[in-house]
């Protein structure tokens, strides 16, 4: 082979082994990486166990999901149309009021890990609005994962559906 063959079949290893997917693969972010930071709440759709479909926190529900890099993570999703409480005090609502705000929103806070291979976010709760998910666990099935937006499936709400929730990372 003369010297330019050579250099011509070096040049094209070089820039091939630039251009393997094994570098652009090795950059990519883990799940974990990619859910690190805060997502505010788009929607949440309940399917019942006769196929029918339901939006427990209606039109304009506000929520927030804030997941952190060491694996703590905080929760809340809320109607946008609870009524305030009359005497404008938190510990004198009437049994009324009360049950409006418990159905109206759900907040907690634990720690978080990821299992990348199945695809599964399981939060570990350590207290929340709802006590009887304390220091239990919920796995979510994540459909989808941009930079910009999170979709997953909770296979078992608190309200015995399952659900497909639409996150979009706050700006």
């Amino acid at each position: 082979m003369n010297r330019r063959n050579v250099l011509s079949v070096s040049a094209a290893t070089v820039l091939g082994l630039a251009m393997m997917p094994g570098s652009a693969v090795s950059q990519q972010k883990t799940l974990k990486e990619q859910l690190v930071g805060n997502w505010t709440f788009v929607s949440s759709i309940d399917t019942n166990r006769d196929g029918t479909k339901t939006d427990r926190f209606g039109p304009n529900a506000k929520g927030l999901v804030m997941f952190d890099a060491s694996g703590r993570f905080s929760f809340l999703i809320s109607r946008a149309n609870i009524a305030k409480v009359a005497v404008n005090n938190v510990n004198q609502g009437t049994a009324e009021e009360n049950k409006a705000v418990v159905q109206g929103m759900i907040a907690y806070f634990g720690t978080w890990s990821v299992d990348e291979a199945s695809k599964t976010l399981t939060t570990n709760i350590e207290a929340g609005s709802f006590p009887n998910l304390n220091g239990g666990s919920q796995k979510r099935n994540i459909t989808s994962l941009t930079a910009d937006e999170l979709k997953y499936t909770n296979p078992s709400t608190t309200t015995g559906t399952s659900s497909d929730v639409v996150w979009r990372r706050a700006k």
